[in-house]
């Protein structure tokens, strides 16, 4: 076993990957939107009083759309490596990734509607 596969030299190594995926992650313009759909998401929970329970909740919900759209991005390249051509089987895989993306969106929209309706009623 070589010694860069144990311990703190394994650590900072599958951290330099993490970052180089993150830095990938944001060349995409779907990330890139969803970042920002971030920077509206957390000033309207500064300008709102919704609670930190609601905060973490929302903030969660954001992360996991990101988390989403980050592997959805890694199942279209493994598609676009072993598939270039049409494959209705590579189109299927494709579709259920961007399914997952739109149902996180869905959910975090769903969850902001409660708080908005929340803080509507006063």
């Amino acid at each position: 076993m070589k010694n860069s596969s144990r311990g703190l030299l394994h650590f900072l190594s599958a951290f330099r990957y993490s970052l180089s995926g993150l830095r990938m992650a944001v060349m995409e313009t779907a990330v890139r939107q969803e970042i920002c759909l971030g920077a509206v998401h957390f000033v309207l929970l500064y300008l709102l009083d919704v609670g930190w329970q609601w905060c973490v909740c929302l903030t969660a919900l954001w992360a996991l759309v990101l988390i989403v759209e980050i592997v959805n991005t890694a199942i279209e390249a493994v598609v676009d490596l072993v598939s270039p051509d049409f494959n209705a089987l590579a189109g299927r895989a494709k579709d259920l990734g961007s399914a997952a993306v739109f149902l996180s969106l869905v959910v975090f929209a769903c969850a902001w509607a409660v708080v908005i309706c929340k803080c509507a009623e006063g």
